[in-house]
């Protein structure tokens, strides 16, 4: 039986915004360094819009409702907190500048994971 989380990840995937389903569309052939990523892939309570598990590495398109958070600077922390490294990009740059926010993504996947002891 699936989670409330995974319940939610599987409606999430069916009504992405254009900027998800753009990068989407970038990340999903494993071009980028040969990284593989899940797309709205729960992590504890948590749903991130994209993850690249074997780098610990979170791609979040973010829209206006993201601006100054105080539950996504929560969210980040526990995430961190996880071993997990988050890189956010404005649904506006996602559509404007995709070969920008790849060279971004890229420089991410370069990056050593943080160890326990950085967290």
């Amino acid at each position: 039986m699936a989670t409330a989380t995974t319940q939610r990840a599987r409606a999430l995937r069916q009504s992405a915004t254009d900027a998800e389903r753009n990068l989407w569309q970038l990340l999903r052939t494993r071009a980028l360094s040969g990284a593989k990523f899940r797309r709205q892939h729960p992590i504890g309570p948590y749903i991130a819009d994209f993850a690249c598990i074997q780098a610990k590495l979170i791609i979040e398109a973010d829209g206006g409702q993201h601006a100054d958070s105080a539950a996504d600077k929560h969210r980040t922390a526990w995430l961190e907190s996880q071993g997990w490294r988050i890189s956010r990009f404005w649904n506006n740059d996602i559509l404007k500048n995709p070969e920008g926010v790849i060279a971004e993504i890229q420089q991410a996947l370069q990056r050593p994971a943080p160890s326990p002891s950085q967290r």
